[in-house]
């Protein structure tokens, strides 16, 4: 199902670097990834608040859905919003657009499964109470509850 930007409040540019572009005059595969932990840390931040000093948070699944190339002039943002909670873990969903004068395009997709970590006991936690409220306060009605 194609993403509708329209679902999603958080929007953040992401600065191309010159080191980011292959042999080719592409971003590399591999730093879309930085560029939706980018988002992710900025959407933790301002939209959520997320207290790191007290919890954690890991990966521990990406998806990456590639549609068309990035280059080293693009003007890129991508949208980000959480659409499950369970008890630890939640799932995150990322867009990258191309900024154009005409509009924004989808260039990318992708999904990251986050957990809470506690970094003293190195387990998974529950969700903090906070954190989980903001996220549901924040990306609701399109989220998914659950206790999985």
């Amino acid at each position: 199902m194609p993403e509708k930007l329209s679902d999603y409040k958080f929007r953040t540019i992401i600065p191309i670097r010159f080191s980011d572009i292959d042999a080719v005059g592409h971003v590399n595969n591999a730093i879309y990834l930085t560029y939706f932990e980018i988002a992710r840390f900025n959407y933790w931040q301002e939209a959520i608040n997320w207290n790191f000093s007290e919890n954690g948070v890991i990966v521990g699944r990406s998806e990456v859905n590639y549609l068309k190339p990035i280059t080293l002039h693009d003007q890129i943002a991508c949208y980000v919003r959480v659409v499950r909670i369970g008890n630890s873990s939640f799932d995150v969903m990322h867009v990258l657009v191309r900024i154009t004068t005409s509009g924004e395009e989808i260039c990318t997709t992708g999904k990251t499964v986050c957990i809470s970590y506690d970094y003293t006991t190195n387990k998974s936690v529950q969700i903090p109470q906070k954190e989980r409220e903001q996220m549901i306060a924040y990306d609701e009605p399109r989220l998914i509850l659950n206790t999985n």
